[in-house]
């Protein structure tokens, strides 16, 4: 069986370091073959991103540029359609060997909402989930909603290995370095015309410069 293909959404708006270095890990962590990134084009659970689908993954292609083991998919900013985890999965199921494990990396909040995601059942049907979360506070049933918290005590694996074992189906926690950035934070210097450099690459930093973005107006 093929290694295991981390897939990473997300609005990034914008990507910075702390999306790099969760990626980064996780290969480490749970023995992925690469991790495939998926800038999100319309998100239905969101509001609505501050620049374009198409400025959000050119920012994802100029950080992700150099690494091998990190892809990116621009199928959700073409479409026009909402970008739900459940098509992206359908979609790559059908693109990639039925055998390939796919490995949905979400953090611990999202995680803890998975109920509420659209056909969230069958996101595991489709796929494994991997769940990040700051060192020492790791995933507890006791913390999650009830219908979740059945699901994951029922689905969890010992370890990473069981990755490998099928396509889908298995629940996996990791704990992460902890970064204290967020994009929230980086989009509020930036209108207020202060530094976020070292909190995303140089790279992402010159686009943004270039195109004007995040600019109070």
């Amino acid at each position: 069986m093929s290694e295991p293909l981390a897939i990473f959404g997300g609005t990034f708006d914008p990507v910075h370091f702390g999306h790099l270095r969760l990626a980064e890990e996780s290969i480490a962590h749970l023995g992925l073959g690469g991790v495939r990134w998926l800038p999100a084009g319309n998100p239905p659970h969101r509001g609505v991103p501050q620049v374009t689908g198409e400025q959000r993954l050119a920012m994802v292609r100029l950080a992700t540029a150099g690494n091998p083991r990190f892809t990116v998919d621009a199928a959700e900013v073409d479409a026009s359609a909402p970008s739900y985890t459940v098509h992206t999965l359908e979609r790559l199921r059908g693109e990639l060997a039925a055998a390939r494990p796919l490995v949905l990396l979400v953090g611990a909040d999202a995680f803890a909402g998975l109920a509420g995601w659209h056909r969230w059942r069958d996101i595991l049907e489709l796929a494994h989930i991997a769940v990040s979360h700051r060192p020492g506070f790791p995933v507890e049933a006791a913390s999650l909603p009830a219908e979740l918290a059945a699901v994951f005590q029922q689905r969890r694996l010992a370890d990473a290995s069981g990755l490998r074992s099928a396509p889908g189906g298995g629940i996996v926690t990791f704990a992460m370095t902890q970064l204290a950035i967020s994009a929230t934070q980086i989009r509020k210097l930036l209108a207020n015309g202060l530094s976020a450099r070292y909190l995303l690459p140089d790279a992402v930093l010159d686009y943004i410069r270039a195109h004007s973005l995040y600019r109070n107006s």
